[in-house]
């Protein structure tokens, strides 16, 4: 827990020519640029595969990778394709409605390609295959049948499926037996791809800090092979969803609709599922945000069918049993608590205080009570903290500050002594500057962007994690001016 600087990218938002960011050259020329500012983190969203809304908090899969990030480059290199041809898409956002099926394509003819001789890697995927067979045979099955079926969610499949009968699944594995085979593959593409990426990081001091959604996707290998785990009902449908009650985003609240856990099965198989999602992660990443951290002391429950998040109640978490669990099985938890949002009252602070584990300060939200505002530097209780110019689900500093309050502006600019065209650098260095041990921000504050940099609209369906950045808007000065931020404030 020394004193680190990090910035937050999702690698969709990398550069490059192909629609979307990827894990090829892009991904390890920023990784070259993280070095060349002094930033030891590299904080990303989850990397699963997406679906519906494109949103990598709602994946088909808590284990799976999202195969379109795969690197066509690095697919070329490894004589799976031939160069592809400029796709002439967007380069500053992502059009996944032309992104996704091109890529499909180009991971298609990759699988024909290796299935088509005996290919060097062949020995490299079986045993990818055998080591991952805990999840990988589950996910496979679940996106080919998903596949088979017009891409309908699980629950509209047909009976004998959607309720895992194991005579209709054996023979589904079977009759499916070729696309399973290049979902594993497009799996085994990934990981490969990002283990090399994330082996880049490591040799250039950079830690990845990985992001684990507290609640999973309902259509997902997850709850379909899972269902005892979930308040599921006999149709396949949950009977009470997540969400959270009325807060600063939303006056209505967010109605997630994720499926709640059913805590007490958790506990009796010793909190095994999630034992093996956390160690699985911490393969592919060294640090983890636990998201919506307050969902483990307690949680908003809302009825099924609900058209907003109003009429919920809280129902108590897991705690300190899963969390001792995981510190049991797992050793010292490198994680971070998502304690934002709304009054999380002192159960959750003492929650996160027993494992010692250090919480979110958001410097945007700092400035329009007063000076008692905990999120302000001056009151911050010791240095257990990372703190955050913002996160993926608000506006950019120089965004927020053009919408606040006459009062709001006032206070921040008195506060921190600069000017308003200025102002995503005062927070930069104010946030620097703290005794948070940890100091992270988008990459849109560092570039000053408005509301053109937003990554997430909570509660709004459409237009997210679609931003990008293109190689020529980083100015040459920038990794200089955060190399210095992080050696004036001891983060090198």
């Amino acid at each position: 827990m020394d004193r680190r600087g990090g910035i937050l990218l999702h690698p969709t938002s990398l550069p490059g020519r192909f629609g979307i960011g990827d894990l090829g050259p892009d991904a390890h020329a920023w990784i070259d640029f993280l070095a060349a500012t002094g930033s030891t983190l590299w904080q990303i969203l989850p990397l699963g595969p997406t679906g519906y809304g494109d949103s990598p908090y709602q994946t088909f899969s808590a284990a799976a990778g999202n195969p379109y990030l795969i690197s066509p480059d690095f697919l070329a290199e490894d004589g799976l394709i031939d160069q592809p041809a400029d796709p002439g898409f967007p380069a500053d956002r992502v059009d996944y409605g032309q992104v996704i099926p091109w890529k499909q394509e180009l991971l298609a003819s990759a699988y024909e390609r290796f299935i088509s001789h005996d290919h060097p890697l062949r020995s490299e995927f079986d045993a990818f295959k055998h080591h991952n067979a805990g999840w990988l045979d589950e996910y496979a099955t679940f996106l080919a049948l998903k596949q088979a079926h017009g891409l309908v969610s699980w629950v509209e499949w047909p009976v004998e499926y959607r309720d895992r009968h194991p005579e209709a699944l054996a023979e589904a594995r079977e009759d499916l037996r070729d696309a399973r085979d290049r979902i594993a593959f497009e799996q085994f593409l990934f990981f490969r791809q990002w283990e090399r990426l994330r082996q880049a990081a490591h040799s250039a001091g950079i830690a990845i800090v990985g992001d684990i959604p507290i609640f999973v996707a309902h259509d997902s290998a997850d709850v379909w092979t899972n269902r005892e785990l979930f308040y599921i009902g006999a149709d396949g449908n949950p009977t009470v969803v997540a969400g959270v009650p009325p807060d600063y985003f939303s006056e209505t609240g967010q109605l997630w609709g994720n499926p709640l856990y059913r805590w007490s099965a958790h506990r009796a198989t010793g909190y095994a599922w999630w034992v093996d999602r956390v160690r699985a992660m911490l393969t592919a990443v060294d640090l983890i945000r636990l998201d919506h951290f307050r969902g483990f002391y307690d949680y908003w429950e809302i009825p099924a069918g609900s058209d907003t998040a109003i009429d919920g109640r809280w129902r108590k978490g897991p705690g300190g049993g899963l969390l001792g669990t995981l510190r049991r099985e797992l050793g010292d938890l490198p994680l971070i608590a998502e304690d934002l949002g709304g009054d999380m009252g002192p159960g959750v602070a003492r929650l996160r205080e027993r494992f010692g584990l250090p919480g979110m300060k958001v410097t945007q939200f700092a400035f329009g009570a007063g000076p008692g505002h905990e999120f302000l530097p001056h009151n911050y209780e010791g240095s257990n903290w990372v703190a955050y110019t913002g996160t993926h689900d608000n506006e950019t500093v120089q965004a927020w500050f053009s919408g606040a309050a006459e009062h709001e502006r006032e206070y921040a600019l008195r506060y921190t002594a600069s000017s308003s065209e200025d102002i995503h650098w005062a927070l930069l260095r104010l946030t620097w500057a703290s005794i948070a041990r940890w100091a992270i921000a988008p990459l849109q504050d560092f570039l000053g962007l408005g509301a053109e940099g937003r990554m997430n609209r909570p509660s709004v369906l459409g237009g997210n994690w679609q931003w990008r950045f293109t190689a020529d808007s980083v100015p040459d000065h920038l990794a200089g001016s955060i190399r210095s931020l992080n050696e004036t404030y001891g983060r090198t």
